[in-house]
């Protein structure tokens, strides 16, 4: 069956006290939007959002996003029907529809995944328990246990007020049943706004039977406030380090690790506290991640070791090698196995080659460095003339000295040597020594003219 999610982002979010639209927030380093996008990508054809307050910013948003996407305005804030009825143009015959918020984002794949698996030709709902239900609209079933109306605090019996099961808002319905439901929705009521919710009872009273899912409260929390939403936060990092453990991480402390995006790991890996990771990480067996490390879209081999206060971006980390403290790492690097990155030293652009080593004080941009080869303390490749970036090389078994400016674009053969303190600007060939550095002129009793 073919799924359209219809996403509604059009909330101001007032409470937030902040000139962001509500689903624009950010949770665990992105939007709240691109979270909720995320989990459902990969399990609809196409989506489609529901915009109203700041819509510019939204749709820019939403730009960014890979996947067959759509918007759809709400011209008046007028009920969450209304809000879904504005995005039914955009979805074709014969498919299934899945309602969520944008500002609803821990809810889990596989907890929709179920709930669509649920939906046949008719409607199932999202329900969650709780122990205050107070405010909440609750659920209203039959003997058999299929849904039959959400019930709303100020229209609810004593009876119905024991009810502890509530309408979280998500369901998926076959797109002609909810049209259908949707013309029938009024706003008789005090806000005069036409409710989601109505569609339960109308859908029931049609002789369907309504399938409930219920989920963990945790998945379906929303924020309209910034305190709520550093609760998700916490809850969203809760979830995370809960999953690292299940995969069998060990972590120093499993409330300062935040994963912010997708991470693969393998056996015996430990984590030490205040590790950020974002994008697609993936881990190899016998990793150490040392304190107040940034990752992001990194692959690190078995058996290597980042130490602490060390950033890696878009970079790949071979077998066995060492990294920091300190170390920066950024987009195009390559480090391959035995290798070591010590601390202070920046990479771009660049390849380290197997068991070499740049130990301190480092840059080396657009750099192929061989194997075996030791870059010394203070060295920097100049890739940069003001216009162009060029290429420097070093070949396999070199040796380039301390406090060395390597000039691109330039190459240092292999078995060859780059005298300490030397400005590099042509060529070193293979088991040559490279020295471009003034003589050095000793002026005697220099400092006793000077009186």
């Amino acid at each position: 069956m073919k799924i359209h999610t219809v996403i509604l982002a059009a909330g101001e979010g007032s409470r937030m006290l902040s000139n962001k639209a509500k689903s624009l927030q950010p949770l665990g380093g992105h939007s709240m939007l691109q979270r909720i996008y995320t989990t459902v990508k990969d399990i609809s054809s196409e989506t489609t959002f529901v915009v109203g307050y700041e819509k510019d910013a939204i749709i820019a948003e939403t730009k960014s996003f890979d996947g067959t996407t759509h918007i759809a305005e709400q011209k008046k804030a007028i009920g969450t029907s209304d809000a879904v009825k504005s995005a039914l143009p955009s979805i074709t015959e014969s498919c299934n529809v899945l309602v969520l918020y944008g500002d609803v984002p821990l809810i889990k794949q596989d907890t929709l995944e179920k709930l669509i698996t649920e939906t046949k030709d008719g409607l199932t709902i999202l329900s969650t328990i709780i122990d205050s239900p107070h405010g909440y609209g609750r659920v209203k079933k039959d003997n058999e246990g299929y849904a039959q109306a959400i019930v709303e605090e100020k229209d609810a019996s004593d009876s119905e007020k024991q009810i502890k099961e509530i309408f979280t808002g998500i369901l998926c319905c076959k797109k002609e049943l909810l049209e259908e439901a949707i013309n029938e929705v009024g706003n008789d009521n005090a806000a005069g706004e036409y409710y989601l919710t109505d569609i339960v009872s109308i859908i029931s009273s049609k002789g369907y039977k309504i399938k409930t899912c219920i989920v963990s409260n945790d998945e379906v929390k929303g924020a309209n406030t910034k305190t709520e939403l550093s609760e998700l936060e916490e809850i969203y990092r809760k979830m995370n380090a809960e999953d690292l453990l299940q995969k069998g991480v060990t972590l120093s402390d499993k409330s300062r690790v935040d994963v912010r995006g997708t991470i693969s790991v393998g056996k015996d890996c430990h984590i030490d506290v205040n590790v950020i990771f974002d994008g697609n990480i993936v881990l190899g067996n016998n990793v150490s991640i040392g304190p107040n490390t940034i990752l992001k879209d990194v692959e690190i081999g078995d058996d290597s070791t980042i130490e602490a206060f060390s950033h890696i971006v878009s970079s790949k980390v071979g077998n066995n090698c060492s990294i920091g403290p300190y170390a920066r790492l950024r987009e195009g690097s390559h480090i391959e196995d035995d290798a070591k990155i010590g601390n202070f030293v920046e990479t771009k652009k660049s390849t380290l080659g197997k068991g070499s080593k740049a130990n301190h004080f480092a840059y080396l941009g657009d750099a192929e460095i061989g194997s075996e080869s030791n870059i010394g303390a203070g060295t920097i490749t100049c890739n940069y003339d003001g216009k162009d970036k060029h290429q420097t090389k070093v070949g396999d078994n070199s040796f380039v000295g301390t406090n060395s400016s390597l000039v691109a674009p330039v190459t240092i053969g292999s078995n060859a040597y780059v005298a300490a303190g030397s400005v590099i600007t042509k060529d070193v060939p293979d088991n040559a020594l490279g020295v471009g550095r003034s003589r050095q002129d000793n002026k005697e009793n220099w400092s006793k003219k000077k009186d």
